[in-house]
């Protein structure tokens, strides 16, 4: 898993009728991109370090251009 701030981190509840939490990532320590990441959730505007498990994923935000920043490091590699 990749971000950088600006994205969204998306997680799917384990519960049935529980709706997903989502948060911006606000800060992404790791040079390469790898969690942790300090996010804000959107349900309660906390902040704090989030490490992601396999039921989260990256909304990575749209950048002037018409790409995303997710497809251009890729494309770097």
């Amino acid at each position: 898993m990749r971000a950088a701030p600006g994205d969204r981190l998306i997680v799917k509840s384990r519960t049935t009728g529980v709706p997903a939490r989502d948060a911006e990532i606000l800060k992404v320590p790791a040079s390469d991109g790898a969690p942790p990441y300090l996010v804000r959730w959107s349900d309660t505007g906390h902040e704090g370090l989030y490490y992601p498990g396999n039921d989260a994923e990256v909304h990575h935000a749209r950048i002037p251009g018409g790409s995303d920043h997710g497809a251009r490091a890729a494309r770097r590699r």
